[in-house]
């Protein structure tokens, strides 16, 4: 196997070669540009694996003198290229074919969100809010008058601090900005385009469009040297379709980035900047400063949102700070809306409502109303027991109290209406407040009703309730 190359550069092709498709393929692909069986990558491998013309006669030097011996990898390789008429100019025709939509969008993407986001900034209404509040703060605490200042200062708002709470600058820009325009952005979200330009180095933008039409220029005259070679005449005719579509193209892109160029200068004169000024200013300086402001200011906007989120919170909790769960709108509004039930005298219900201070106040009515034939005394729970043996407690169309015995001094309208709205109190009161009055009774004077039957009751009772002996009545 005969070598004749430097063993560093036989063992890069050798290396390259393992990336590659076949010699036979590469040799085909080449003379028709075929753009599926050779990559991008393997274009631009190629151009750093061209044999010189110092190798290509020390490869043919080396077979004359061994016919026999068969070449190595890489020589093989090189004599295979070497023998494609037009290689230099093919590869780099092709490699310009391949990355020509890439360098136009890296330029034209950049030029199209400059010239949205100059629009787009000057739109904007929290902006101009902002610019115009921060003058105003600027002139009062300088005490001047000053019609504008320089964008520049963006930089330094956050970093400016009072001597008082120790607030930057910027904070209180927020705060101020919010009381005066609630319904304002935030800023950053209004201006992707000019975040997206803080990126791009619109000067390298610049050498690439210049870097791109002297590569047009250079495909052009690789076009017109591969005329001296086999090319078919559908290729040739393709291949000149796209050099003149991207000459085309180019020559446009250029007058676009002088338009744009001339809109963002002008745009600086909007702003107030003066002319010497503005040809100093650089588009990614500027676009970077906007964007680390517009950043900036969205954060603190949070926080001061956040800030006035919770005061307005503690606030609507000191409202209610001493009072009792019921004495609050909540409660106040489902107890407004409760029904009203005029019919009953007496209020149904377990909670500490109105219903129920009404009821207390009709019973305490009745029961210290005294009848005209009743003897004055003080009643109690037993002495109103005791008087239900002979208070009639059913009612209706067919049952009728017995007449009174003459004579008798038993109260009739009074007691009656007491039994009843005892007995309506203890049948629809809930099973919670009945079960806590039988244990508060249960704790208090239990008198047996049994016994009360039993014993009979005392003359001071009967004289008290009115229960006096009579005819047909034993007690």
């Amino acid at each position: 196997m005969t070598t004749v190359l430097d063993p560093k550069r036989s063992n890069a092709i050798n290396i390259g070669l393992t990336t590659l498709p076949p010699v036979h393929v590469i040799k085909a692909a080449l003379l028709n540009f075929d753009e599926f069986a050779v990559s991008k990558d393997g274009i631009e491998k190629l151009l750093t694996m061209m044999p010189t013309e110092e190798e290509r006669q020390k490869i043919e030097e080396a077979q004359l003198a061994n016919p026999d011996v068969p070449l190595g990898p890489a020589e093989n390789f090189l004599m295979t290229l070497a023998s494609i008429g037009g290689l230099a100019a093919r590869l780099q025709l092709w490699a310009f074919k391949l990355d020509y939509d890439s360098m136009e969008r890296e330029i034209a993407e950049p030029l199209f969100d400059l010239k949205v986001g100059m629009a787009q900034l000057v739109q904007n209404a929290t902006f101009r809010c902002i610019l115009a509040t921060l003058l105003a703060v600027g002139n009062f605490l300088n005490g001047s008058q000053s019609s504008g200042f320089e964008l520049s200062y963006l930089e330094k708002v956050s970093e400016v601090k009072d001597t008082v709470r120790r607030q930057s600058l910027l904070h209180h820009l927020c705060s101020l900005v919010l009381q005066t325009r609630p319904d304002s952005s935030d800023l950053y979200s209004e201006i992707p385009a000019l975040t997206r330009c803080a990126k791009v180095d619109f000067e390298q933008l610049t050498e690439n469009l210049g870097q791109l039409e002297r590569r047009s220029r250079a495909a052009e005259e690789s076009l017109r040297s591969l005329a001296k070679h086999e090319l078919s005449p559908a290729l040739r005719a393709r291949l000149t379709h796209f050099l003149a579509q991207c000459g085309r193209r180019v020559a446009m892109l250029r007058v676009v980035h002088r338009r744009v160029c001339n809109r963002f200068h002008a745009f600086l004169l909007y702003l107030g900047y003066t002319a010497p000024a503005a040809r100093e200013v650089r588009i990614m300086q500027f676009c970077h400063t906007l964007r680390e402001f517009a950043l900036e200011y969205r954060t603190c906007r949070e926080r001061v949102l956040q800030q006035q989120q919770k005061r307005a919170t503690y606030r609507e909790r000191n409202k209610t700070r001493g009072r009792m769960i019921t004495e609050t709108e909540k409660f106040s509004g489902v107890a407004g809306e409760a029904p009203n039930h005029a019919s009953l005298p007496v209020a149904v219900g377990s909670g500490p409502g109105r219903g129920d201070a009404d009821s207390h106040a009709s019973m305490k009515s009745l029961l210290t109303s005294k009848p005209e034939d009743t003897t004055h005394g003080r009643r109690s729970r037993g002495m109103v027991q005791s008087s239900s043996p002979v208070t009639p407690t059913a009612t209706g169309p067919s049952t009728a109290p017995p007449e009174e015995p003459p004579g008798s001094n038993l109260p009739s309208d009074t007691s009656d209406e007491i039994m009843d709205l005892l007995v309506q109190s203890v049948t629809k009161s809930s099973p919670r407040a009945l079960a806590a009055r039988e244990r508060k009774r249960s704790r208090g004077n239990r008198k047996s009703l049994r016994r009360t039957l039993k014993s009979g009751l005392g003359e001071d009772l009967v004289q008290a309730l009115g229960l006096s002996k009579g005819p047909g009545l034993e007690v």
